[in-house]
Parts: structure tokens; sequence; C-alpha cells
């Protein structure tokens, strides 16, 4: 991972590139303009994501804890007076500075994105096996791929709907993260796709769900599995990558 995001995780994930690729995502799938950030809306928004970092692991979070900070600065000076002057309100425009680096952050990901489109590219004219891919598997067919987001924010809701059911008792879960990501493999190579939910099976303790996550992150870094969901918010579905042997 880059510096200024979670550089000493549990698990080492590129896709963790800190609060401005949350900020970033939040602004794209909210369908908001860039340049005119509704900051009331959105500060919300990344504290909610920002408890469930915390709740994977508080000491790792403290970037997200500095850029949710600023929000709720922004979001206060936005409430004072302001002059009535178009000019005098742009240059004194709280958000200037947030704005600036989320499209120099903007420029960079894409920039990344093309040179990512462009090994793939180069990766099909050499392939590196030729074992055929199985088509045996079944399942809807994903639309898209799932951003990282996406995962966090429906591992969000999952903690929240399972962990509301069980008794009020304090599980801790010892189980390394190696052996979470053999039971996701073993699962998918069985039954590929299954719904993201799927692979989370009891024991619902909280320690265990993360172990999950977590190896799912991994996973999903490492191109062994594949999430990817039919439309925006929907439900997402993983599949076993590219590579991976499926025993029907």
């Amino acid at each position: 991972m880059t510096g200024g995001s979670f550089a000493e995780y549990q698990v080492v994930l590129d896709t963790f590139r800190g609060p401005l690729d949350l900020l970033l995502y939040l602004v794209k799938r909210d369908e908001v303009d860039v340049l005119d950030i509704p900051i009331a809306r959105v500060a919300g928004q990344f504290k909610r994501y920002l408890d469930l970092l915390a709740l994977v692991d508080v000491e790792r979070a403290g970037d997200f804890i500095v850029m949710a900070a600023t929000l709720m600065e922004i979001k206060s000076k936005m409430l004072l007076p302001r002059p009535e002057e178009s000019a005098v309100e742009q240059e004194d425009d709280p958000r200037r500075e947030l704005v600036r680096q989320l499209l120099e952050y903007k420029r960079f990901k894409e920039a990344a994105v093309r040179l990512e489109a462009m090994a793939a590219e180069q990766s099909q004219r050499l392939p590196r096996s030729a074992t055929p891919v199985s088509s045996t598997r079944t399942g809807p067919q994903a639309l898209e791929a799932v951003e990282l987001w996406d995962l966090v924010s429906a591992f969000g809701r999952l903690m929240h709907e399972t962990l509301a059911q069980q008794p009020h008792t304090v599980v801790v879960d010892h189980t390394p993260l190696h052996v979470h990501m053999d039971d996701v493999i073993e699962r998918l190579r069985h039954t590929s796709p299954v719904s993201f939910a799927a692979l989370f099976t009891p024991p619902y303790s909280r320690s265990r769900l993360v172990g999950l996550f977590l190896a799912v992150l991994e996973l999903a870094k490492g191109g062994k599995i594949v999430p990817s969901q039919g439309e925006c918010c929907g439900e997402i579905w993983v599949a076993l990558g590219e590579g991976e042997a499926f025993a029907p």
C-alpha cells in the first residue's frame, strides 16, 4: 500500500489507498459535482465507513479519522455567514483545498487505471497458461467489477444484521488468516459464484467475521477470487478467479 493509509495493516492490501480514495468513491457513487461537494451529506457517509474501519482495527484508522475531522471542520465553516460576492465566495470556499487534493488524486487514480488496462491487454497477448477456463459455473451474470468500498459497505450491513441477532458475548477467534482464505477457496471450488453474505458462515462472532472479511480482501487482491455485482448498491457475488480449479 501507499503511504498515508493502512501502512501497517494486518494484511498488505494495495487497494487500501487512504481517505481520499473513500471520499472519491462517495462523490462518484452519489453522482455529485466534485467541485461542489455537499459536505454535510458526504461527512455523514464518511463517518459511517470510519466506524466500520475502526471496528476492524481502530489503531490503523488514523488518517481516516483526520479526514473525518477535516470534513466536520469544513462543514462548520460552511454554516458561517459568507460574503455575497461570488468571487470572494469562491476564494473563501472552505472546500477549496480539499477539492484540489481530490482532483489531483482523481487524476493519479485514472492514470493508474489506464496503466492497469494496458498491462491487462498486454497479458492477453502472452497468456500464462493454455489451460481452458471451466464454463460449468452457474449463477447470475455479473455486469461490473466491485470496488473495495462496495465490499466494505456490504460487510458493514452484514455485521449490523448478523451481530444484532446474536447474544452479547465476547468471543475471540484466533483462527489464522490463511485458514479463512483456504475455507473461502474450498467453498467456491464447489459452488461458484456465491453471494458475498453466504461466505460468512456461523459462528457469528465479531472477530471471526472480521477474519473472513480480511480473507476475502486478500484473495481478491491476489486475483484468486473475483467479486462483482449487477448494479450499483446491488447484491455482490464472488467467484473463483481465472486459473483456480473448479470442482463440480
